[in-house]
This record gives structure tokens, C-alpha cells and sequence, in this order.
């Protein structure tokens, strides 16, 4: 039997590409024929473009027929969370009120993978406005996991995660806000990287809240997030939180043979995990210290203060940018949504100002403190198994007992997007119902190289992210 293209990996992909050995028109069949069959079960795409797709296909094989190869990333089928803006078109942030909306602007991440000679194959289904850490969305039907549609994908860049675990795309970008790039990785046994907040533009990026948004890539390897996040970091204009940091070169960043010189600490939380969840993080633990990595059990403080700041945050930005459409059209949203995002109408101005006063000092302290003597902290992507979709459906269960678990769901997600640090979710293992476990690292500010570079050593001594689910 012939292999299938789209199961290389992404680096492998364009190392084909580049030799003669595939073309961009063969990698860009493989990987829609892969998005229709999965679509049908998964619903990770809201759309998706196969004819422009083998268009530029085409175009890009005729550049390197004339000698000229943008990079790695030319020629290579990706997708990406229907939140970012392409002039010209409809980006639905998974919503009805935007299912019409024409951009009259490009995000500059496009514009950055375009330029690198990105193939696009359509837009990714995700949570209703990013609204959510399931994957439910009741104007598009819910995304479902990778590896059993009876659960969750998490959220909310839903189909970001389950179209690159399912190996339609080679990689795919996604928002994180309190956990949505890092909790989908999770659920579905991919690498999802939140850089730190401004080492990635989010002009043309739908906002949740502006304060807390980070744009980051998922990808199956440590090295395919290296080739994604160099294409699209570094300073824009367009967008004056975006960091005048110099990017460095990633992927040379790779390759070590062990973790010698690195001090990982492990958080000592002190929160309940599930059985298995616990069990998947100690065997990573001593991995990463089979590898040469200097272990230190680091005390972690009570994260529940910045969880709650954060939230105040997000309520109040999300309330200002939908204050408007509450007002004419709130039958446009879903009750859960609407419920939620009301909430920030009633917060005085002054709570909202002192969690941004707050911000400095708490980031501040815990990098001083917590991060004090380590490269990087090791720490749980979430301490609960995947939940089925039926039982953390939005619109049917009472809203306080959901909010409860997605509080759970998220609480060692949510305050990194409050400290701005870099976070990466790394598989680790699957339960013994044959759903992905994570852990999650979380760096100094601007050390996605190093991160990056724990991941790669990690994936090259272990299988976990060679898995692939099955239809």
C-alpha cells in the first residue's frame, strides 16, 4: 500500500517538497481527501476551500520548478481557527452574527504564512466567539475528539487540534486565551504552543479579550511548532502590543541530544488529579530527567487569586466588545455564550482597572519567586480526563455546575494568560480509555526556544505523539 503524505510530519513534508521527491498539488489532494473523511465524523472544519487549495497548490510547484522556494512552510497544507480575518471573506468566529461579515483587512499571521508560501485548505470550526473550553458551538455543531467523537476536542480552537491530530493539516494556528490553544492539544495528542503575550501579532485576529490573547500554532512535532512560530513572530506595525523583540531562529534551537544544563521545576500544586493524570505526569517526570534534566520539586503557590483576576479581565473586555450586539441582536448568540459574557456589563470599572493594576505586580512576583532557578516549570495541562460531550453540553446542563468544571477543566491554563508566559502542551500518554493525556510546560518570558527545544528531546525518546487516531 502506497503511504499516505499527509501523515508525515510537517518538517518531513517540506524536506519531500523540497527535493523533488512530492509535490505541494499531492500533499494538498492527500490532505483534503483526509478533511472530508473526517469531517463527517469530527466536524473540525467550518469550510473548506478545495479548489482555491489546489490552486495555489499549483502555484507554489511551479515556483519550485523555476528554482524558488519560499522556505518550509512552501507548498504545505495548513488550516486555521475561523477567527482570523482574510480581506475579502467571511470569518465567522464561529458565530452567526459574523457568518456574513466580510474582512476588509488580512491578519498579519496570514499575511506572514502566505508570504512563506503556505498552502490554505479551509477555515477551523471552534467556540462560539472563543467563548469556551469544550468545543460546542450550537450554530455549527460541536467538534468532536480526534480519537473517540462520543468526547470532547476541548476549546476553544476545537477543529485546530483535531485536524492536525487527524493529520488533514500539517499544522494550524489558534488563540488562546485561558487555555484554548493548550486544552484542545491536550485533549487530542498534539503539541499546542501560547507563546508569550506579543511574541505573535493578532492584527486581523477576532479578539476575546485583548489583554489575555495569545496566537500560537499546534503542530505534531516540537519541530513543526518551531517552523510555524518562526513564520509568523516578531513585530508588526499593525499591532502595537506586538513585541520589537528580535525572533531568533528556532529550529536551529533543536536537535540537542539530551536536557544537560536545564533545570526543570515540578509544581507541587496540591490539587487532586485523576489517577491516571497523575501516573502520566510522574513517568514524564522521570523522562525528562532520564534525558539530563535537573529535576526540582517546586512549591507552588495557591493560582486560584490570578485565575479570578484574569476573569475579571476577560469579563470586561469581552462585555466592551460585545456590548453592541448584546444589545441588537442578543437571540444571535447562544443562552451560555450570552449568559457569560453579560456578566462583564455589571463589573465596576474600578474592579477592572485594579486586575490590570494587579497584572505587573503578580506576574512580577511569580516569575521572582516561583520561576526563581528554574528553565521552566512542569506542570499539568488539566487535572481532569477528557469529558464526553453530552455531559458538558452548554446549552443543557446548569450553568453553575458547568462553570464549576470548566474552572477545573482550565485552572492550570488560565493564570499563564494572566502572567503572559510562554506555555506548550506536550502528549504524554493516553488513559485507559485511549484518549491523550498532557503536560504542560511554562517558560520565562520569550523562551519558546528552550521549550521547544525540552519538547523535541522528549518526542525524539518517546511515541506518544506518533499515535494517530483511527476513523
Amino acid at each position: 500500500m502506497s503511504e499516505d503524505c499527509a501523515t508525515l510530519d510537517l518538517a518531513e513534508a517540506a524536506a519531500r517538497l523540497a527535493d523533488g521527491r512530492l509535490t505541494s498539488v499531492a500533499l494538498t489532494e492527500a490532505c483534503l481527501a483526509r478533511a472530508q473523511t473526517w469531517q463527517a465524523s469530527r466536524n473540525c472544519f467550518i469550510r473548506i476551500d478545495a479548489e482555491p487549495a489546489l490552486a495555489a497548490a499549483r502555484a507554489r510547484d511551479e515556483e519550485l520548478k523555476r528554482g524558488h522556494r519560499r522556505g518550509p512552510l512552501h507548498g504545505i497544507p495548513l488550516a486555521h481557527k475561523d477567527m482570523f480575518y482574510r480581506e475579502g471573506r467571511a470569518s465567522t468566529g464561529g458565530s452567526r452574527i459574523l457568518r456574513d461579515e466580510i474582512a476588509k483587512t488580512t491578519a498579519t499571521v496570514l499575511r506572514r504564512l502566505d508570504a512563506a508560501g503556505a498552502v490554505e485548505i479551509g477555515t477551523l470550526n471552534m467556540s462560539e466567539f472563543a467563548a469556551g473550553p469544550t468545543g460546542h458551538n450550537i450554530h455549527y455543531g460541536p467538534c468532536r475528539n480526534a480519537y473517540d467523537a462520543a468526547h470532547v476536542s476541548g476549546g476553544s480552537s476545537s477543529g485546530s487540534a483535531v485536524s492536525v491530530a487527524a493529520r488533514a493539516v500539517f499544522g494550524a494556528l489558534g488563540s488562546d486565551t485561558g487555555a484554548s490553544i493548550r486544552l484542545p492539544a491536550a485533549y487530542n495528542g498534539v503539541v499546542g504552543l501560547k507563546p508569550t503575550y506579543g511574541r505573535v501579532s493578532r492584527h486581523g485576529a477576532m479578539p476575546r479579550s485583548w489583554s489575555l490573547d495569545h496566537v500560537g500554532p499546534f503542530a505534531r512535532t516540537a519541530r513543526d511548532c518551531a517552523l510555524l512560530l518562526q513564520a509568523i513572530a516578531g513585530a508588526d506595525p499593525d499591532d502595537s502590543t506586538a513585541s520589537m523583540r528580535s525572533v531568533p531562529d528556532y529550529a536551529a534551537m533543536l536537535g540537542a541530544a539530551d536536557l544537560s544544563g536545564m533545570t526543570i521545576g515540578v509544581a507541587e500544586h496540591g490539587v487532586t488529579l485523576d489517577p491516571e493524570i497523575a501516573a502520566a505526569m510522574e513517568a514524564s517526570v522521570r523522562q525528562l530527567e532520564k534525558l539530563g534534566a535537573k529535576v526540582r520539586r517546586v512549591a507552588l503557590s495557591d493560582l486560584s487569586a490570578a485565575f479570578r483576576v484574569g476573569e475579571t479581565i476577560i469579563k470586561g473586555e469581552a462585555a466592551a466588545m460585545h456590548r453592541q450586539w448584546l444589545e441588537t441582536r442578543p437571540q444571535d448568540y447562544s443562552n451560555s455564550v450570552r449568559f457569560r459574557i453579560e456578566g462583564g456589563l455589571y463589573l465596576p470599572a474600578t474592579d477592572y482597572i485594579d486586575a490590570l493594576r494587579l497584572r505587573g505586580v503578580m506576574t512580577a512576583q511569580f516569575i521572582s519567586e516561583t520561576m526563581a532557578g528554574i528553565d521552566m516549570l512542569h506542570i499539568p495541562a488539566t487535572p481532569l480526563l477528557t469529558p464526553t460531550i453530552v455531559e458538558s453540553d452548554m446549552e443543557t446542563k446548569d450553568s453553575e455546575t458547568l462553570l464549576t468544571l470548566f474552572s477545573r477543566l482550565t485552572h492550570f491554563m488560565r493564570p499563564f494568560n494572566f502572567f503572559g508566559l510562554p506555555a506548550v502542551s506536550v502528549p504524554c500518554g493516553f488513559s485507559s480509555a485511549g484518549l491523550p493525556l498532557a503536560y504542560q510546560l511554562v517558560g520565562h518570558p520569550f523562551s519558546e526556544g528552550a521549550m521547544l527545544r525540552a519538547v523535541d528531546v522528549y518526542q525524539r525518546a518517546t511515541d506518544f505523539h506518533r499515535a494517530a487516531p483511527q476513523l
